[in-house]
């Protein structure tokens, strides 16, 4: 029998990208992909964008709502497939990523959620870069490695069991989940690569940079209250600041905070100076800020060695 997967797509006013997003999901060649979108009452053409293939969705519907936890919450309430992802309207599949993630799933009973590799695409869907994931653990995600979103699959009943998406978080409501998620389960990740994720002006990457540190200091403190997990923030206590401290300074320098990026820095090296080589990297980065062309440079010679060590 064949596994049914759910695709929920929130929309809020992307009619620029919306078109590749449904297209990426539509031209799946997996056969049973029940696709939801909720959109959150968009004024741009989305509606009609999505009017324009709702007979190809399971649902959809375009009301206002509180943000982007509650469109997805929405549409998995609605979600019956076995296994469930979520693909914003900006993003991309790549071909084969469902059947390919399915193919996991349904071989590994033990693994509630796989990810893979995802390319970071401009808003013209150039390739920027390509960046190279791992599998991770529980310690390494309290110490903000993060998963490459649109690449994620996993259980529906999982999604359940953690409680969704905390609709008072507007940017690390994923990681919140990937985080309860791996305190219950193991998760497997593929070389492969699966999707496509956009950088844009408006994209929360780029556009709220400063309110990602907030967020994850916010997080710890929260999970300091749950015992498993505040005994593993303990054992691992320097091991998680530094990594805080490096994903702190990665959104410092896209904010363009030069200086506090190199203070973050400074500290997560004195913090775990195993690190040496990471701090490094996003040193060079957080200087190349604000140079199109140093940057590009950068992220040149970084997928050059990619694709020397992965060919």
């Amino acid at each position: 029998m064949v596994s049914r997967v759910t695709v929920v797509t929130p929309s809020y006013n992307q009619a620029r990208f919306l078109p590749a997003t449904l297209k990426s999901v539509l031209s799946q060649d997996y056969p049973a992909i029940e696709y939801i979108v909720v959109d959150g009452g968009s004024t741009d053409g989305s509606v009609d964008i999505i009017r324009g293939v709702s007979h190809r969705l399971a649902w959809w519907v375009s009301e206002k709502d509180s943000g982007q936890a509650e469109a997805i919450n929405k549409g998995m309430a609605r979600a019956k497939g076995e296994y469930v992802a979520w693909l914003n309207s900006d993003d991309v599949y790549l071909p084969g990523a469902v059947r390919n993630a399915v193919k996991i799933l349904d071989g590994h009973p033990d693994v509630g959620l796989v990810h893979a590799n995802g390319l970071i695409i401009d808003q013209d869907g150039r390739i920027e870069h390509r960046p190279r994931g791992r599998q991770v653990s529980l310690v390494d995600l309290l110490a903000m490695s993060i998963l490459h979103q649109p690449t994620v699959f996993m259980r529906r009943g999982l999604y359940e069991r953690a409680g969704g998406l905390d609709p008072t978080y507007h940017l690390l409501l994923d990681h919140r989940l990937w985080i309860r998620m791996a305190a219950q389960t193991r998760f497997h990740f593929s070389e492969e690569y699966w999707a496509s994720a956009r950088r844009h002006g408006a994209a929360k990457n780029s556009a709220r940079g400063l309110e990602f540190a907030e967020e994850a200091a916010r997080l710890h403190q929260e999970l300091e209250a749950v015992p498993e997990i505040a005994a593993l923030l303990d054992t691992n206590l320097l091991t998680v600041r530094a990594g805080r401290l490096l994903f702190e300074a990665g959104y410092l320098a896209a904010a363009g905070d030069k200086g506090g990026a190199l203070k973050s820095l400074a500290r997560a090296l004195l913090a775990d100076p195993r690190r040496g080589r990471q701090c490094a990297k996003l040193a060079l980065l957080a200087i190349a800020r604000g140079s199109p062309k140093a940057e590009r440079v950068l992220y040149a010679v970084r997928d050059w060695v990619v694709r020397s060590r992965y060919p």
